[in-house]
Formats: C-alpha cells, structure tokens, sequence
C-alpha cells in the first residue's frame, strides 16, 4: 500500500508541476494597441457647428475613418455668419495638408466657392451648396438623415483613389 501511495503522490506531483509551468509560461494574447494607426489622409469639416446637416457630415466621417483609418478633425467657424470670416478658418485647414473639406453652413459654403479655385490640390465639397468647380462636389443636404451615408460613401471612395 505505501508503494501505491507513492506512485500516486508522485503522479499527482508531475501533473501539478506541469499544470504550474503551463499557466507560467503560457503564450498570452498581447493586448490590443492602444493608439489606433492612421493614414497620411486627413479630412476636415468647416462648419457653424449648428443643426443636423453638421451632426450628420461629422458622423460620416467618423464612419469613414473607422472604415479607412483617415484622419478625420473638423473646425468651428467663431464669429459672424459671412465668407470673409470663415476663409481664414478654410485657410487654416488647407495649410494643415486637409485632402478633403467638407464645408457646412451658407457662410463656410461661400467661403469655399471664393478660394477653392486658390487651392486644386485639395477636394472641396459643399454639403448644401450648388458650386461649380474641377475641384468641388455638392452633396444635397435637404435630407440630413441620408446626409451621414453619402458623406461617408464620398470619403472612403476618395481614401481608396488617393492609397496605394
């Protein structure tokens, strides 16, 4: 019987040392990153910071960079409601290397169609606006719930065209 009890003791000895070096020197899954990789592409919204239409392009472009990985900030025009004071806020954008502006509200869409011509590098589009431009795109904003697909939808295809 104290040989049997040995055999057992020393069997039970082996499984515990081998259970310990397994949860010791297991493979553990590395935790996710914690800062999320962008693009060199960054997309920019010019806005008066008022109603749905602005919720809806901030939204998205919020889905399209989750998307795409595309930066994505915007930029709320202070002051009176007239081009002259949003251009230099539109300016402002432009020198940050923005690829797209998406421009909302009357005052941030004449700002556009003054300097857009100034900048044919960079894609311009008026959320709400009819302008005319090699480098400018209306996107019709009398419906702001199908407002966050088109703008969403415009972003990642301009994304996929400017990537390797």
């Amino acid at each position: 019987m104290n040989r049997r009890w040995l055999i057992l003791c020393g069997a039970a000895a082996v499984v515990l040392a081998a259970l310990v070096a397994w949860l010791v020197w297991r493979p553990r899954a590395q935790p996710p990153p914690r800062a999320r990789p962008y693009l060199e592409y960054t997309a920019c919204l010019l806005t008066d910071g008022r109603g749905p239409v602005s919720a809806s392009v901030w939204s998205g472009m919020q889905d399209a960079s989750l998307a795409t990985h595309a930066k994505v900030q915007y930029l709320q025009v202070a002051g009176e409601s007239t081009a002259a004071n949003a251009m230099p806020y539109l300016a402002s954008l432009v020198q940050r290397r923005c690829a797209v502006v998406f421009a909302v509200g009357t005052a941030q869409v004449a700002a556009v169609a003054a300097d857009a011509p100034k900048f044919p590098g960079v894609r311009f589009v008026a959320v709400g606006g009819s302008l005319a431009g090699a480098n400018v795109t209306n996107i019709d904003a009398s419906d702001p719930a199908q407002v966050r697909g088109r703008v969403d939808t415009f972003l990642r295809t301009a994304v996929r065209s400017s990537t390797p």
